[in-house]
């Protein structure tokens, strides 16, 4: 016969913390009583068999004496009326002394015998009883019987009352742990409940859904967190991807309408321009579209992860090759070029990609710098312990409101995209600073007052 499912609520994570917290309270609970019990009725019933050893001890020195000696130790104990009672009878089996007229077992043929037997008693009102009582019969060397024995009435009561405490108590505590368990995990559920609902808005559409934070600093509140930093980004490259093909459409109209029509004039006789002129401009349209191309591609690695190799380097040689590169160009522009390095700017990364982040905000500053501007490479260490690489121009700079949308993809601030570029630069600097640890921050440049300039700094963090 096939089972069917256990439940919902039995499956769940929280009711099995519940169940665990359960179970090591009823545990704990259990050790305690136990212990208890062993230290109340068992510590006296210890005492009770403490208490017998030692009068059978002082009995045992009063029978060195002889039986006579022993049945005045027993008649004077009998009379005393002690918590124990006696019996001793001779080698035929006639009552000596005592307070019993027969043994309430048989007689050991060895040494000693424990028994456990019931007697008739009357209460301080007169009234008959039937008590309970335990003893030891001991054979002695001439024959003769000799029997101790104490009232377990009292002990028993106790042993009972204690026994009834442990079980209620028991009892109360699993139904508190089980109560406890409950009151715990529905914390944790109502937690796991609110991300659950995030969860299933941003699935159904909603990507403005955010975790709720309670600010108690616990695991929920970290995880809140980083499920709202990770939904802050889904957002925004989501937004990124919805804009990204109206944007490469608009990149890519221009030179394929361009491309299309020059080689569509080479074929014509008359054309202005021989066929080979044509070719060669739609070569470099070609190149365009492909830098295009590449320059997504290689966004997409770093942003995937796939960054190359990581070692300890000194950036002190990469930009001094950058600058030695985009000095002659800025001379071609007529802008004036500053180079302001610093020494042992060590920090661990891959060349390659950081040579690739610096050259796009190089090129995007000699771009977009007028005549007669100027840009400046610096590099430093900063307050923080980072390592500040920073390209700042006297350009038109970039309203601070459009600092953060500037670095997704294909997002360029003039709306006719006239000069060339795919609107990938700051992306792509922005990315390989993601994938070093570090941050790729705007500011104002070197414009005074207007244009104010951009100051665009790759700060890495120090190895």
């Amino acid at each position: 016969m096939k089972m069917g499912r256990l439940p919902a609520l039995v499956r769940t994570t929280t009711f099995r913390l519940a169940l665990l917290h359960a179970s090591i309270f009823i545990l704990f609970s259990a050790s305690l009583l136990a212990y208890l019990y062993y230290e109340t009725a068992g510590h006296m019933s210890r005492q009770a068999e403490t208490e017998l050893n030692a009068e059978f001890q002082e009995l045992s020195a009063a029978y060195r004496g002889g039986l006579d000696r022993l049945n005045q130790a027993v008649t004077e104990r009998s009379e005393a009326r002690g918590k124990f009672f006696y019996l001793l009878l001779d080698s035929n089996g006639q009552k000596l002394s005592g307070d019993f007229d027969v043994l309430p077992a048989a007689a050991p043929a060895g040494q000693v015998v424990d028994v456990q037997f019931e007697y008739d008693a009357r209460t301080l009102a007169g009234q008959p009883s039937r008590r309970s009582a335990e003893g030891r019969i001991s054979r002695l060397g001439e024959g003769g019987v000799l029997m101790v024995a104490y009232d377990v009435g009292q002990l028993g009561e106790m042993n009972k009352r204690i026994s009834e405490v442990v079980w209620r108590s028991a009892a109360v505590g699993f139904v508190l742990s089980l109560i406890g368990g409950v009151v715990i995990s529905r914390s944790a559920a109502q937690r796991a409940e609110q991300l659950a609902r995030t969860t299933e808005g941003v699935m159904a559409g909603d990507l403005t859904r955010r975790a709720p934070v309670q600010g108690s600093g616990d695991e929920f509140d970290r995880l809140s967190e980083q499920l709202n930093a990770m939904l802050g980004k889904l957002e925004r490259l989501v937004i990124s991807s919805r804009s990204a093909g109206d944007s490469i459409a608009h990149d890519l109209r221009s030179p394929l309408t361009r491309l299309r029509n020059r080689l569509e004039a080479g074929l014509m006789e008359n054309a202005d321009e021989g066929p080979r002129v044509a070719l060669a401009k739609s070569i470099d349209d070609v190149d365009s579209l492909l830098e295009t191309f590449n320059a997504v591609l290689r966004l997409s690695r770093v942003q995937a992860g796939a960054t190359g190799s990581f070692r300890r380097t000194d950036l002190r040689g990469i930009i001094d090759e950058l600058a030695e590169l985009y000095q002659p160009v800025c001379e071609d522009k007529e802008l004036s070029f500053t180079y302001e390095p610093e020494a042992d700017l060590f920090v661990f990364a891959d060349s390659h990609l950081i040579a690739q982040a610096l050259s796009n905000l190089l090129d995007n500053a000699v771009k977009y710098t007028p005549t007669g501007g100027s840009v400046r490479l610096a590099a430093r260490h900063g307050q923080g312990g980072d390592v500040e690489i920073s390209v700042i121009d006297s350009g038109p700079g970039i309203p601070a409101q459009d600092r953060e949308r500037v670095i997704e993809r294909f997002v360029r601030l003039e709306q006719s995209r006239s000069e060339p570029g795919s609107g990938l630069g700051l992306s792509l600097a922005s990315a390989v600073a993601e994938a070093h640890s570090g941050r790729l921050v705007l500011g104002d440049g070197d414009g005074q007052p207007q244009p104010r300039g951009l100051s665009a700094t790759l700060a890495l963090p120090a190895a």
